[in-house]
Order: structure tokens, then sequence, then C-alpha cells
């Protein structure tokens, strides 16, 4: 009887999230730091040494300058477990000094680990010796050829890919500024927390190492457009809602404010053309916008309550109001009023669930 194994995609993914899981708090915590410094001391504040502004500055920019080693670890540990962690964190600094940045750092983790599984295949010690594989054999030979083949092979094509990536996104200006929002905020829309959006993020998060903010602006206004302009297609528009969207719609709006866009999935999926066409035209004028007119997150979550240490606060409300009012009133005028068919549909929709977790239960 063949065993089954887990597909290598999903094997990929699986290490790839438990390496931003475990990077993300460090990002936050860091970019608050600098955040803060930034509000209390304004843009100089790296001039102001010795003062608080300044410290927190400090704190936020050693803070990130750990962002590389950690994701490079965490993705050598979730794939060879303890002995990966070490040679992992130990390759990351190597990807942060050689400048290859986010992308170096994510290929370092995957490059250790593997490393290190090949080499507990193949090494064979006698039992008295075994106790050196995990903390002396394992760590030194994987962080070795793992460093060497980075700084000599891997790491070089990757530093030109960022730096000439991280030069074209400083450099673009006017109609192709907005076209960039534009595609951004409409795959950050586009599944609501599906493949598309995690795609957006992982390349929002990657330039936000880099220093560059914008993208990671983006990405806020199109995870929460979708449940403010549902919201705001509701308020103007009631007769087209059924019972049931009302109700999801409760726990939506309040989810979309900490930048949770998955509340708005079950109206969706009874309206899916025009529920996720409202939204992705609304968060691609909002993206165009906020690249347009330079707004940046200095942190990846946190939705409203962060807001306050963008950069161009003020400017990113007046783009996600924008994209609000765009999707709501698209939205609005593109849905079909309500029939009594539908509202019986929702109904025996949600009996048919509750019978399900009832027999779930029983069972």
């Amino acid at each position: 009887m063949s065993e089954n194994k887990t597909p290598i995609t999903q094997e990929i993914k699986k290490h790839l999230l438990t390496g931003i899981s475990w990077m993300i708090p460090l990002i936050v915590a860091a970019g608050i730091c600098i955040a803060l410094g930034q509000v209390f001391g304004g843009t100089n504040v790296a001039e102001k040494v010795g003062t608080i502004p300044w410290m927190l500055n400090q704190i936020g920019g050693w803070g990130m300058g750990l962002i590389v080693p950690l994701i490079c670890a965490a993705i050598a540990y979730s794939i060879a477990d303890r002995p990966g962690f070490a040679p992992g964190l130990i390759v990351g600094f190597v990807c942060g000094q050689s400048h290859t940045g986010f992308i170096g750092g994510m290929l370092g983790g995957f490059l250790v680990g593997y490393t290190v599984l090949l080499l507990k295949h193949y090494i064979r010690l006698p039992k008295s010796m075994q106790g050196l594989m995990p903390v002396m054999i394992l760590p030194v030979l994987s962080t070795v050829i793992s460093g060497l083949l980075m700084m000599t092979l891997i790491g070089k094509p990757i530093a030109m890919l960022q730096e000439a990536l991280i030069h074209m996104l400083q450099s673009i200006q006017g109609g192709s500024r907005f076209l960039l929002g534009a595609i951004l905020g409409a795959m950050a829309t586009f599944d609501f927390g599906g493949p598309v959006n995690k795609t957006m993020s992982l390349f929002a998060d990657g330039l936000l190492v880099s220093g560059v903010y914008g993208p990671e602006a983006v990405k806020f206004a199109g995870s929460m457009i979708p449940p403010f302009g549902i919201t705001l297609s509701f308020l103007l528009t009631r007769h087209k809602y059924t019972r049931a969207e009302t109700e999801a719609l409760k726990a939506a709006f309040p989810m979309g404010i900490c930048m949770i866009t998955e509340g708005v999935i079950p109206i969706a999926a009874r309206d899916l053309l025009r529920v996720v066409g409202s939204c992705v035209v609304a968060s691609a004028v909002a993206g165009g916008l906020i690249m347009t007119w330079e707004v940046g997150s200095p942190v990846p979550h946190g939705g409203m309550f962060v807001v306050p240490l963008f950069i161009h606060p003020l400017v990113f409300c007046l783009a996600l109001a924008i994209g609000t009012v765009i999707c709501g009133v698209m939205l609005s005028l593109w849905k079909k009023p309500v029939t009594e068919r539908d509202e019986e549909f929702d109904e025996l929709n949600d009996q048919k669930v509750n019978d399900d977790e009832i027999t779930f239960t029983l069972e």
C-alpha cells in the first residue's frame, strides 16, 4: 500500500506561509516603532540623536534588519526542524549583507532546509557519535554549503533583480505609477484573501522590507474597500440584500476595519460577478491614486488603527473613501433587487447548514 504524499507545491506553500507568519509580528513591531519615531520626531528624526523619537526610529530600523534572517530561519525550521534554525539565521544574515533582500531570505530558507534533510539522509554515524548530528555536524555543514552557494552562485543574480525592481518602482511616475497601483489594488481585492491576494501581499511585504512603502498602502485599501463598499451599497439599496446578507454584513464591516476581507465572501458567493467586479474596479482606482499620491505604509497589518502612522494618512483616507464610494454606487446600480425566491433559497441553505451541523455533532 503506497503512502499518500503531500504534493511538492503544497509543501513549499506550507513552509513559505510558516516563514511569513513568523515574519509578520516582527514587521509590525519594527514598523510601528519607525512610524512612531517619525510621527513624534518628524521626517528628520534620524538627526535628533539621543531623543526618544530617535531611539524608537533606531529600534525599528534594527528590527527591520532582522526580517530577512528571521524568515530564512523560519522556513528552514519548517523544513528541517531544529537543526535548520541556526544555519537559517546565519544564511539569512548573509542574504541581508549580500543585499538579496526578502527574496533571497526565502530562497535561503529553502536552501538551508533541504540541505539539512539531504545531509541527514546521506550521513551515517556510529551510535556513539549520533548526538553530534543536530548540534554540530548538521548546523556546520549546512551553514558552510548554503552560505557558500548563496555568496557565489545564488546571491548576486537575486541582488541584481531586487535592485532593478526597487529602482523601477522608485523611478516610475504619472500614468505608469497609477497603472501599477491599479494592478496591485485589483489583485489585493480579486479573491478576498485567496491566492491572488496572498501573491500581492507577499510582493508588498517584500518591498516593505526594502523600504518601499507604497504597495503596502495599496494592500490596506484593497483589503478594506470590499466590506466598506458593500456596506455602503446596502445603506443605499437595502432592498437588494437578503436577510442572510444583511446578517453577514454585521460581521463583515467590523472585520473590514481590522483589514480582514473574508467577511464578504458569503455575500460575493451569491452574486459573484457583480460583487467582485465592483470591488476590483473600486480597489484599482484607489490603488492607482495611492501610488500616484505617494502614500505609504510602514506596517503590513493593523487596519484603520494604524492609518495615523502612514505617510500622508489623510490622503490615504481620501483614496479609501473614493474607492468605497465607487464600489458602493457601482454595486447598487448593478445589483438586482431581492425576490421572495432569493429569500427562500437563502433560508433553505441556512437550514441545510444547520442540519449538517446537527448531523456532524451527533456523529
